[in-house]
């Protein structure tokens, strides 16, 4: 399963969380005390490859901006989060 990471504070801070809804959950609840609005998700892509073919390590690609100053943002999270949960919002 692939793993996320999470970056907000100018870069200051990351985390790294198993599941899109993890990453969800986490923005929802740290956002209103973060310095910044602005979070970065990085999801998994394929494992680095030295010169030599032994593995190098995790790599990790930019797949969203979420940026909780934009109007509705929090609410278009909440919706997501309870559709992956199975929730009603």
């Amino acid at each position: 399963m692939p793993g996320w990471q999470l970056r907000f504070d100018g870069g200051h801070q990351q985390r790294y969380l198993p599941d899109r809804q993890a990453v969800l959950r986490y923005v929802l609840a740290i956002g209103p005390r973060s310095a910044s609005t602005r979070f970065e998700v990085f999801a998994e892509t394929a494992p680095v490859r030295l010169a030599d073919g032994s593995p190098g390590g995790r790599s990790y690609a930019l797949v969203e901006v979420i940026d909780l100053s934009v109007g509705g943002e929090r609410d278009r999270l909440t919706a997501e989060l309870a559709a992956l949960s199975g929730s009603p919002p």
